[in-house]
């Protein structure tokens, strides 16, 4: 059954279609893979494998996107890009600059994990480490292109970014016609977005999750619009934003999404299960999704199939033995 599409949709699925159009060859398609059976008998439960995607994490996709589109329309501004990130977006930042020949200066809260500092260095970008939460990156960022003249990018709230995002949606639509539901994990919203752009007229069903103590998008919808929340969380580095888009918020009013939250413990578990039976290491922000079902949060209707999409790459692996 198709969805109607609202006139005011700040995202729709032509803006992903063009996103795929510009990063064609430059992104890894999404690789899919089907869970185990007993882990929900009644249906079936498919995992978009988007850890695998260059940087780790399905902000390459984003970041493409915006370089490509810049690099097409010739405002890309000799002082390159400059991004906020926990470590995820500004990895992604660095390496899609460094495949166009652009430069990159990314602002990191000094609480970022070593290993994603790493990353980006390897990138050849500039970091930046300021104050300790991502809204501290961010204010320093601001600043800096103002100053400099660098092209602004945002870890989320972009349309670029959040289209960019949905291809990998749009590639699942593609080879998996039947799925009804798609779970993704929520910091600031630009995956939620994207996904939820890209299925806008499908009848399926999106799933946002968040760690119940950095809740962006369910702390928007319970108060009829964005707004700023506490950060206290086990996958704040990777969903750690304090405030969700307008966009995400806006998408998130249609009837086919749902709201869920996990805790901390939750999260930790579903991590280690992946490990454990799957041998898959991602971040706690990329084992997100998958606590949801293996909580209890989200519990799908008979005959249902869902995709978890499982994202995150850059953690240590030792972290998780």
């Amino acid at each position: 059954m198709s969805l109607p599409v609202p006139e005011s949709l700040p995202l729709g699925p032509l803006d992903v279609k063009a996103a795929a159009a510009r990063i064609a060859g430059r992104v890894r398609p999404v690789v899919l893979a089907p869970a185990d059976s007993d882990l929900y008998p009644g249906g079936r439960i498919t995992f978009a494998c988007e850890f695998m995607q260059h940087t780790g994490t399905f902000k390459a996709r984003g970041a493409a996107n915006l370089a490509a589109a810049h690099l097409q329309d010739g405002t890309m501004p000799e002082a390159g890009i400059t991004i906020a990130s926990g470590g995820n977006a500004g990895v992604a930042c660095a390496w899609a600059a460094k495949a166009t020949g652009t430069r990159a200066t990314v602002f990191v809260p000094a609480t970022a994990p070593e290993f994603k500092v790493a990353k980006l260095r390897g990138y050849g970008a500039q970091v930046r480490l300021v104050g300790t939460e991502y809204a501290d990156a961010l204010a320093a960022s601001i600043e800096y292109a103002q100053t400099s003249g660098a092209l602004l990018s945002h870890a989320y709230d972009n349309p670029l970014i959040a289209a960019g995002a949905g291809t990998m949606t749009a590639e699942l639509l593609a080879q998996l016609p039947d799925v009804d539901t798609i779970m993704v994990a929520v910091g600031g919203g630009g995956l939620f977005a994207g996904t939820a752009a890209a299925v806008a007229e499908s009848g399926v069903r999106v799933v946002a999750v968040e760690p119940e103590h950095s809740r962006t998008l369910n702390a928007a919808i319970e108060a009829g619009g964005p707004v700023d929340v506490p950060v206290d969380s086990i996958a704040a580095d990777a969903l750690g934003a304090r405030r969700v888009s307008k966009m995400a918020f806006e998408l998130a009013q249609r009837s086919n999404v749902r709201s869920v939250l996990v805790d901390d413990d939750a999260i930790v578990q579903a991590r280690r299960d992946l490990w454990d039976c799957r041998r898959v290491v991602v971040e706690h922000g990329g084992a997100a999704a998958f606590a949801a079902l293996t909580s209890g949060a989200y519990v799908p209707a008979d005959g249902e199939h869902v995709v978890v999409v499982l994202c995150g790459a850059n953690t240590d692996p030792a972290s998780v033995l």
